[in-house]
């Protein structure tokens, strides 16, 4: 039992951090029908800006965040506003190539910078408690919690403000909805801010969990989130949250009973299983078209 509980904190904490990032894949896909494959790299360029704050500005762990969110969101709305909009009308082919790129410049730039990798130093002093044998530390409390409180907070912004009403309203019709006053342009802005800006707190939590960062750390780490995303159903921000708990459930259960080098191999694993067994994920539904 004592076993148990301690793989299930150690599940919960991954899957914090798949959430955020995976909410930031399953919004850009509700709003524009595209993937943004740039936006694992985007989560390192968080941990990267969680570098500098703490390394060059001399910032703890409050302001680094903020400025972190801050940064990631503002770098979110550049890579929209250069790389996206200009092919909004184009084949959907044309935004993925373009997503790979703005990957790749995104990496190469950030390798350019320094010699890595880079080791953040902690932010938070970390306490350890033993619960009858649980093991629980404070830095896994602050990311269990903070995540959970991002994402009832986006939960809330999407369901209950007018941004997340036009958010959902474009999501249905981006034909129709201009006619009717809503700024679509403006949406979409704020859309890409609020993925990037959780991406750059999962990026800062990471950085803190793992302190070891390098240019291509968001590479793998990004498709774990986007196939939490898939597997919740994509386009679905409650769905996104779901599927990266049950990921990052069955990533500790295979390291835990497994030789840990299967973990990527059952993550993927379980993305083709599911795309065979329900194509549009736990909560998506398919999209109908009318002609």
């Amino acid at each position: 039992m004592v076993y148990w509980l301690q793989q299930t904190l150690n599940a919960l904490q991954l899957g914090s951090i798949y959430a955020l990032i995976a909410l930031g894949y399953t919004m850009v896909y509700g709003i524009l029908t595209m993937i943004n494959f740039a936006h694992g790299d985007v989560f390192m360029v968080g941990a990267f800006f969680c570098f500098l704050a703490a390394v060059y500005l001399g910032l703890p762990f409050a302001p680094t965040l903020l400025l972190t969110m801050l940064g990631t969101a503002l770098l979110g709305v550049l890579i929209e506003r250069l790389a996206y909009k200009p092919l909004r009308h184009a084949p959907r082919v044309s935004a993925i190539i373009t997503a790979l790129g703005v990957g790749i410049f995104l990496e190469n730039f950030t390798l350019a910078l320094a010699p890595y990798p880079k080791h953040i130093p902690p932010l938070l002093e970390n306490t350890n408690w033993d619960l009858g044998g649980v093991s629980l530390s404070s830095l896994q409390v602050i990311i269990i919690f903070l995540s959970l409180g991002l994402m009832f907070l986006l939960d809330y912004v999407v369901h209950r403000t007018s941004v997340g009403m036009a958010m959902r309203a474009i999501s249905w019709d981006k034909t129709f909805v201009p006619l009717m006053g809503v700024p679509v342009n403006l949406i979409v802005s704020i859309t890409f801010a609020i993925g990037a800006g959780l991406a750059g707190a999962a990026g800062t939590m990471y950085g803190l969990a793992y302190p070891v960062i390098d240019p291509y750390m968001g590479i793998m780490v990004g498709w774990k989130a986007f196939i939490s995303a898939v597997v919740g159903g994509i386009g679905n921000i409650r769905g996104a949250m779901i599927g990266a708990f049950i990921l990052g459930g069955v990533e500790i259960m295979v390291a835990a009973f497994l030789p840990s080098t299967y973990r990527d191999f059952v993550a993927f694993a379980l993305l083709l299983v599911l795309l065979v067994v329900r194509p549009y994920g736990i909560l998506g539904s398919p999209r109908i078209q009318k002609v």
